[in-house]
């Protein structure tokens, strides 16, 4: 089978993810420069991407997922968990909730107290405004004008609101914006959708700059090895359609590939930890044992309660007559739960008074189902998905053999930490409490799982390991710092290599206090700006 050669660029994205067309927007501002942008995944056509509810269709469908599981989690009672990974231009952000959540001023003021410079949140701000088109407007901390539209939600419901007074009635305070630096309080989140529409990374960035003649995309293209001379990474090795193909890059070869590609891809290059390459025969280029370590994510436990006298998904989306309203409420007016974000209102806060900042987080939808991919409960009820927000566990991405287009074995060792299962017993009864409050009452809230027979912290534990599921927030498996365990610096430069950087939820060093689809996008405008500076300083 002949080998196709693209040619040489200036750089090579590999990754059209959140970051990946960030980057190929912003690169290929300059004429000057040859980008090219490799996708494994295909287009982002699919009808049921653009529509806000439509994730049910996209999660755990071949077509927009690459459907990862994990590997038997020993705190999950050897339970897989599915790890949904956008598998289209736009990769997670064409299928994830449209949350839009930066995190805490603390969790960017802990990168930099770690040794990683110009990463506090004073610092990172600028990038976080630089794409964002607030629907309020500029303010001293949000931007207007920019491609990343932040907008309302589009649908409210009686269950909910009385939610956020029921956390008020326990001491949680009712918020408006969970994104100027200090998330605390209740309230519905900003989204990422254009009237009603799921705006995602490709349209946002990528359809845009792809008019330019300088920006070459290329999908179905599936990364299998990086090319160096010496030390320096010079190209990259796809295959696309079964057959090899190479490109090369003159000055830099960018990975936003994720916290599960990224890592991924260095392991199968040569790059990571000694033993586990010669383990599957591959030579070693270099030696960095970080690579692939480190993984964190979100746990989530999700409550329900059964409730009365007030409408949620569950019955209208039971029906026929239901689901065809719904798509009527749609498609004439944007409106209607077809707009929904699964998780329509936020809730942070402290699982104990000896947390400085909310620690928890309550992600509360009027629906609820026994999994992701089922259809909804016979019986009206609200869900509030509870998770620990600076999880202590950590897990790892580790190549299972030569083969690029294998997954990895992918382990995420939940509930490992005796301070995590602490806080997951604490969460589940601060949203026992919520719920018993007054303002809940005229709806009779009856807990259905984990259940009034859950009585002790153990039977909650012991809930949580039956059911918890990821948030699908995978971070830092290439993580940002200077010690030995570090992947990339704080310029997100492989650490003992040129040419080579990583520009992804990967470099994380410790996860953000909530979604993570806002601080991709930042990372990624922060590390176009200083590749451009590194280049023009000859660095």
């Amino acid at each position: 089978m002949s080998s196709a050669t693209l040619g040489s660029f200036d750089y090579i994205i590999v990754g059209a993810g959140s970051a990946g067309c960030v980057l190929a927007n912003r690169l290929s501002a300059d004429p000057g420069v040859r980008v090219l942008l490799l996708e494994a995944g295909g287009p982002d056509d699919y009808f049921w991407i653009t529509i806000p509810l439509g994730i049910f269709k996209t999660i755990g469908n071949p077509r927009t997922d690459w459907c990862f599981a994990s590997e038997p989690e020993p705190g999950l009672k050897g339970r897989a968990v599915r790890i949904p990974r956008g598998r289209v231009l736009g990769g997670c952000s064409s299928i994830n909730g449209m949350i839009h959540i930066r995190g805490q001023a603390r969790d960017f003021d802990h990168w930099r107290a770690l040794g990683n410079r110009g990463w506090g949140w004073e610092e990172v701000l600028p990038w976080f405004k630089r794409s964002e088109d607030f629907y309020r407007g500029a303010d001293e901390m949000h931007g207007a004008g920019g491609e990343w539209r932040v907008e309302p939600p589009r649908t409210r419901w009686e269950i909910l609101d009385a939610f956020r007074e029921a956390s008020a009635q326990i001491g949680i305070a009712s918020s408006e914006d969970f994104n100027r630096g200090d998330n605390e309080g209740c309230g519905y989140p900003q989204v990422n959708q254009t009237r009603g529409v799921r705006l995602n990374a490709s349209r946002a960035f990528l359809r845009p700059a792809m008019r330019r003649p300088n920006l070459r995309v290329v999908t179905d293209a599936h990364a299998t090895s990086l090319e160096f001379d010496g030390r320096r990474a010079v190209g990259v090795a796809f295959r696309q359609g079964g057959a090899p193909g190479r490109a090369t890059a003159d000055c830099e070869v960018i990975l936003a590939a994720g916290a599960i590609g990224s890592p991924q891809l260095l392991q199968l290059s040569g790059i990571g930890p000694g033993g586990l390459l010669h383990k599957h025969g591959i030579e070693v280029r270099h030696d960095l044992p970080g690579v692939g370590e480190n993984l964190q994510d979100h746990l989530q436990v999700r409550m329900v309660c059964k409730v009365r006298n007030t409408p949620t998904i569950n019955e209208r989306a039971s029906s026929l007559m239901g689901r065809l309203g719904m798509g009527l409420e749609y498609f004439l007016f944007k409106r209607g739960p077809l707009t929904m974000v699964p998780p329509q209102m936020c809730c942070f806060t402290r699982s104990n008074p000896s947390h400085e900042t909310p620690n928890i987080q309550y992600l509360v939808m009027p629906m609820s189902f026994d999994a992701f991919a089922d259809g909804p409960h016979p019986f009206p009820a609200f869900t509030a998905a509870m998770c620990s927000l600076r999880p202590a566990s950590r897990g790892h991405v580790r190549i299972k053999g030569p083969d690029a287009q294998a997954p990895p074995a992918i382990t995420h060792n939940y509930l490992a930490s005796e301070e995590d299962r602490r806080t997951t017993v604490e969460s589940m009864r601060i949203a026992r409490r919520i719920a018993a409050a007054p303002a809940l009452a005229r709806f009779a809230p009856e807990e259905f799982r984990p259940g009034p027979q859950a009585r002790s912290d153990a039977d909650l534990l012991e809930f949580a390991r039956d059911n918890g599921n990821t948030v699908f927030h995978p971070v830092g498996t290439c993580r940002m710092g200077n010690d030995a365990m570090a992947v990339v610096d704080d310029r997100l430069r492989v650490r003992g290599l040129a040419g080579l950087r990583v520009a992804d939820a990967s470099i994380m060093p410790t996860l953000t206090s909530g979604n993570t689809q806002a601080p991709v996008i930042m990372i990624a405008e922060k590390a176009c700006d200083m590749i451009v500076a590194d280049r023009r300083a000859g660095a």
